[in-house]
């Protein structure tokens, strides 16, 4: 379904105007600088996700997995917007040094978090490493947004087809590097620097450091100014009000289910604030001159549905890639750093399909076909990952990636190609904060939305899958990464069986040497089987080998009693004894060879089987102990890998699970691209060479 642009949308589209002109020198400067710009605000996003396990393992907190990822893309998404007006006010280079700056600062604190002379800040490690997070994504939020924004003052829409899909490579790259580099400063980092030891994953976010003294010199030193006329204000209540808007939505999406009911007052009254603050944002932003989000662009159909494609299918893209090397090192037992080398074949797919697409698009000016056919490919390769298993090999895993990569490759850059060329030239700095403002609040409710599911999904599909453990309920609550990469006794819940089994031990060892208290805490506990208990009840063990010992004194007696053919009945029994029959042996014929004499013979050996009770009592404690003490060892090592097997079961189910919601979330996504209208790239008017040279030949503004 092709629709095209009304009359009145294709009317407002201007030709551009002939503006400042720029040499090639400069745009391949420009455009060198913002490749490195982009690529930090990149790798940062990406270098992150294969050291989280390891992070999660040290600071503790699963259940702030999500707000790692959602605490920087939310201080980014509020800040966009506001960059992109003071980009137009006072010039894209001081903005994006500004903000480059405030990345790093964000970035050395991120390294530190957890550290102990910060001690309880903030509320410890994981809450340090949330906050700097978000002092990262205030900074971070001026990269893509001033990069974009250059990209449209200096090229026009034809020539951005083919950048558009040269940054998706960037993008695509840094996807595959960030992972292989942070996968592998977390396995080989640890380092000791001046006598102070530094773990592997702190250096994720330190070598953030060298790459921005590279583009803040890049920036300082070789991009021209691109200073602007601009006039206005910063729409401050807007901002605000975004905020309002954004923050307790996603606290409610967060913790609706998980820590909250849904039906709660707190999660009723953070949707509730939401939906004011969203209104009153409306109101605002109709009266506002300087609005932080104009609303008459949504007049403009392209903008409308390429901005909300463009939040759907992000929101759907961060729930696919966020938890997949999550699902490597946990279940298929891979370190960081080959969880992050196993993205290149997703990597590989996406930044093949966006190089293509782009050049494609530059050459034929139609992007919807190729946006249409991306979201198809993404469902074909996301039902296939849905599909995935405990024992998926990785070659198995990546050949899905590879599907799903192919299809998110177009979708990198096209909305906002889209969206530029579909505005006017006076608009295209705020259609362009815009359009990432709807990227990343998209990214950002997706990490939400898919963090609630997957710790809902576990908690539904863990108990289905955990052995039934006296004292280990809250196996299917409290997760443990720890518990599906290793097994048996080297895992949190090994170590507590092994406790509680020993004390079942303890406690039996002591019963049975007649201590009243043991034998009563025995008895009383729920956890100790009935095996272990019936050795202690009624007497114990010492009244079982009384009664043993008594049937066999008066069995002996008996037979004994009869003389020598009773002595030749016992020796051929075998349940007698070998001892006993050593001493039947021994005993002289003279002493069976009349009835009185056997029956003397048979009180004797009697009475002397009886006298050894003592030392037949602790001989069978001993072997008892013995026994029981191999028992609860195996015990703790079967039910040990069946936690681990069951946890890898449960989160393998939850992650399909998540799979499978996001599928039809793309599918939305796809109805609306279907609704985009089609507007052929425009380009600028041809300059002859004497304006040409008149323009390089005035000052840079």
């Amino acid at each position: 379904m092709t629709q095209s642009a009304t009359p009145s949308e294709a009317s407002a589209q201007p030709e551009l105007p002939t503006q400042r002109l720029f040499s090639q020198q400069e745009k391949t400067i420009t455009l060198v600088g913002l490749m490195v710009v982009f690529l930090l605000s990149a790798l940062d996003q990406t270098i992150v996700s294969t050291a989280m396990p390891r992070i999660i393992e040290q600071l503790q907190g699963l259940e702030y997995y999500s707000w790692v990822t959602t605490a920087y893309l939310l201080a980014s998404t509020v800040m966009v917007p506001i960059y992109g007006k003071l980009g137009d006010l006072y010039g894209r280079k001081p903005i994006l040094i500004i903000g480059i700056s405030i990345f790093l600062l964000g970035s050395v604190l991120c390294g530190m978090s957890g550290e102990p002379f910060l001690g309880n800040l903030f509320g410890g490690g994981m809450l340090q490493l949330i906050v700097f997070r978000a002092l990262q994504g205030l900074g971070g939020a001026a990269l893509f947004t001033s990069a974009f924004a250059i990209i449209a003052d200096m090229f026009d829409p034809a020539e951005r087809a083919k950048f558009g899909g040269l940054f998706g490579s960037v993008f695509g790259l840094s996807s595959v590097v960030g992972p292989l580099i942070g996968g592998f400063l977390t396995d080989h980092g640890s380092s000791t620097v001046l006598g102070y030891f530094i773990e592997g994953w702190r250096w994720v976010f330190y070598v953030n450091l060298p790459l921005g003294a590279v583009a803040l010199f890049m920036i300082l030193v070789k991009m021209p100014n691109l200073s602007h006329k601009a006039t206005g204000k910063i729409d401050l209540l807007g901002a605000a009000l975004i905020t309002a808007t954004t923050v307790p939505l996603l606290l409610a999406l967060t913790w609706g289910g998980n820590t909250y009911p849904w039906g709660s007052g707190r999660i009723l009254t953070l949707f509730a604030v939401s939906v004011v603050s969203l209104v009153l944002f409306i109101v605002v932003e109709r009266r506002t001159k300087d609005a932080i989000l104009p609303l008459d662009l949504f007049k403009n159909r392209t903008f409308t549905f390429a901005n909300l494609a463009s939040f759907v299918i992000n929101m759907a893209f961060i729930g696919i890639v966020m938890f997949l090397p999550l699902f490597m090192q946990t279940v298929q037992g891979i370190s960081a750093t080959n969880s992050g080398l196993s993205m290149l074949p997703l990597m590989l797919g996406l930044i093949s399909s966006s190089i293509v697409s782009g050049l494609l698009v530059a050459r034929s000016g139609n992007y919807k076909g190729f946006l249409i056919g991306g979201s198809i490919v993404i469902v074909i390769g996301v039902l296939f990952l849905s599909q995935i298993g405990v024992e998926t090999s990785r070659l198995d895993l990546a050949w899905r990636m590879f599907i799903v990569g192919l299809g998110l490759g177009p979708t990198m850059s096209m909305f906002n190609l889209a969206v530029q060329n579909a505005v006017p030239m006076n608009q295209i700095g705020v259609a362009t904060s815009s359009s990432q403002f709807f990227r990343q609040i998209g990214t950002t409710i997706g990490a939400a939305i898919f963090g609630t599911l997957l710790l809902n999904n576990l908690q539904t599909e863990l108990p289905k899958y955990l052995p039934n453990v006296p004292g280990l309920e809250g196996l299917s609550k409290n997760i443990n990464l720890g518990e599906m990469r290793s097994s048996g006794g080297n895992t949190d819940t090994g170590k507590q069986l092994k406790v509680a089994f020993d004390k079942q031990y303890a406690s039996l060892e002591q019963a049975l040497n007649g201590n009243v208290a043991a034998t009563q805490a025995l008895l009383t506990n729920p956890q100790v089987p009935q095996s272990l208990k019936a050795l202690v009840q009624n007497g114990g063990l010492a009244a079982q080998v009384h009664t043993q010992l008594a049937a066999q004194a008066s069995q002996v007696s008996a037979a004994l009693a009869t003389g020598e053919a009773g002595r030749q009945s016992l020796l051929g029994n075998a349940a007698t004894p070998n001892a006993l029959k050593t001493q039947l042996q021994q005993l002289p014929a003279a002493a069976l060879a009349t009835p009185a004499a056997a029956q003397q013979t048979a009180q004797q050996v009697s009475a002397a089987l009886l006298a050894q009770e003592p030392q037949v009592v602790q001989q069978a404690k001993t072997q008892t102990l013995v026994k029981v003490r191999a028992s609860l060892d195996q015990q703790a090592q079967t039910l040990g890998k069946q936690i681990t097997s069951g946890m890898k079961n449960g989160f393998t189910a939850a992650i399909k699970k998540m799979m499978l919601t996001s599928i039809g979330i793309i599918v939305l996504g796809f109805l609306l691209i279907l609704a985009l209208p089609v507007i052929p790239l425009r380009s600028r008017p041809k300059v002859t060479p004497e304006d040409q040279d008149s323009a390089l030949s005035q000052p840079m503004h």
